[in-house]
């Protein structure tokens, strides 16, 4: 028997102007029974969304079940995590083709990506749907600080890009809330630090410049807290408390580089306070920030849009100086399907880099990336034709042994992706009878 008063979920380090959930720990579990278990694992979806479609030619795996040994040029990244992911073939957003009136095929397959519907222009607003993130959000979202987590790379009006208002919102979000209101992403890594960890007050231009001339760590400041809690806990908890607070530190420390290295604020672009230039950089700063929102489960929804659709952004860190959108209409040249390719594969290079994070985030016998569904694609296959069927589209992790991974599913032609945005709203605990253009569950998915 134990007689050491069981730790609260909801237990958070607190200091002045900070407040730091915690992970998972085995003091979270109930204390009157050494050998009861910690309850069920929360479990967590994100999106992960890359612009201008993908080379198919160098995604698709040949055969349907298990995974090959060698995955195809641009999955290559992800060899290393064949048994956490599930390639899905054959899903199609039939809102995105160019049935009415709307932002054309790069706002529609954006703007409708998680709505199922085609978003489209009125005379007097923006009409898209409600997106499966906020259904569930609007469903769970009171189990947690965050009902949902909106995070972005890239916003098109900054890199004047953008066409019209009711494109830029197409192009710019993933989530909306209603048919006229948009969630737009973070953008900025210490904007999104700031949200999680801290009050949220509002700060004079004084007060800021006071803030940022005396910052420390936020650490620091729950210090007291931190020393009070580690003197009640076991070694295996101590050590997931230094290394989820290592983490945290961390991202303060890649966030002081951004801020003070200069030379990587590109100075044709208003880029928010404290961006770095360097994709791979962003990529892993948000992303770990992510991670440790799901550890200490500040939301279960996030939706992450890997720079906006129809970005013409070039990729010189890996020398490519032509923009990404103009070389996806590469007329079949080779010479530009293999600077398409490149850029998709760098894109999961860093998705892949994620996935390995993820899952060195223990949570009792399992880790976060087995408690998770990340969907990981795009809102068009073919970006030379503007294609809207077989999308590539691959979830890593299986929702908590919900999803049978390792795996090419082949759903039949013409699918409608809302059947798998049913099938995880499934998952996730929110049961609706109908959503966007779906005609069912995703069947074949083998639930284990």
């Amino acid at each position: 028997m134990m007689t050491r008063k069981a730790l609260s979920r909801r237990t958070m380090l607190r200091g002045v102007g900070a407040a730091i959930a915690l992970p998972a720990m085995d003091a979270m579990a109930p204390a009157f029974a050494s050998s009861q278990l910690p309850g069920p694992k929360p479990v967590r979806m994100a999106f992960v969304y890359v612009p201008n479609g993908i080379d198919m030619r160098n995604w698709t795996p040949a055969n349907e079940g298990a995974l090959p040994a060698e995955l195809p040029r641009i999955l290559k990244p992800l060899e290393g995590h064949k048994k956490d992911i599930t390639i899905l073939s054959n899903l199609t957003h039939n809102g995105g083709r160019a049935l009415l009136d709307g932002a054309g095929d790069h706002g529609r397959c954006c703007g409708g990506y998680l709505s199922g519907v085609q978003p489209r222009k009125s005379f007097v607003d923006i009409k898209a749907g409600v997106s499966m993130d906020q259904i569930v959000a609007n469903a769970i979202g009171n189990q947690t600080r965050f009902p949902s987590l909106e995070v972005g790379l890239e916003d098109a009006r900054q890199a004047g890009d953008c066409d019209s208002g009711y494109s830029c919102a197409y192009t710019n979000n993933l989530a909306w809330r209603s048919e006229t209101q948009a969630l737009p992403p973070i953008l900025d890594p210490r904007a999104l630090f700031e949200r999680l960890f801290g009050t949220g007050a509002e700060l004079s231009p004084e007060a800021k410049a006071r803030q940022a001339k005396y910052r420390r760590s936020i650490l620091d400041f729950v210090m007291g807290d931190t020393r009070k809690l580690e003197a009640n806990l076991g070694p295996t908890d101590r050590r997931k408390l230094d290394e989820y607070l290592s983490s945290i530190r961390s991202i303060e420390q890649q966030l002081e580089r951004a801020e003070k290295d200069n030379s990587q604020i590109n100075p044709g672009m208003d880029k928010p306070y404290g961006v770095p230039a360097d994709f791979a950089e962003h990529f892993k700063l948000m992303t770990d920030m992510i991670t440790v929102a799901f550890q200490a489960d500040l939301s279960r929804v996030v939706t992450f849009l890997v720079t906006r659709e129809g970005t013409s952004r070039p990729y010189r860190e890996i020398g490519i100086a032509d923009g990404h959108h103009p070389l996806t209409h590469h007329m079949n040249k080779p010479e530009l399907i293999e600077k398409v390719t490149q850029i998709n594969t760098y894109h999961v290079q860093q998705f892949a880099g994620w996935i390995e994070k993820l899952k060195s985030a223990k949570e009792g016998d399992s880790n976060v990336l087995e408690n998770s569904m990340i969907v990981y694609g795009a809102g068009l296959s073919d970006g030379n034709r503007h294609t809207h069927e077989d999308l590539p589209t691959l979830i890593a992790g299986n929702g908590g042994g919900y999803i049978k991974s390792g795996r090419r599913v082949v759903a039949r032609r013409e699918t409608p992706m809302s059947n798998l945005f049913l099938t995880m709203m499934d998952r996730m605990g929110v049961q609706v009878d109908h959503f966007g253009d779906a005609t069912g569950r995703l069947a074949g998915l083998d639930l284990a």
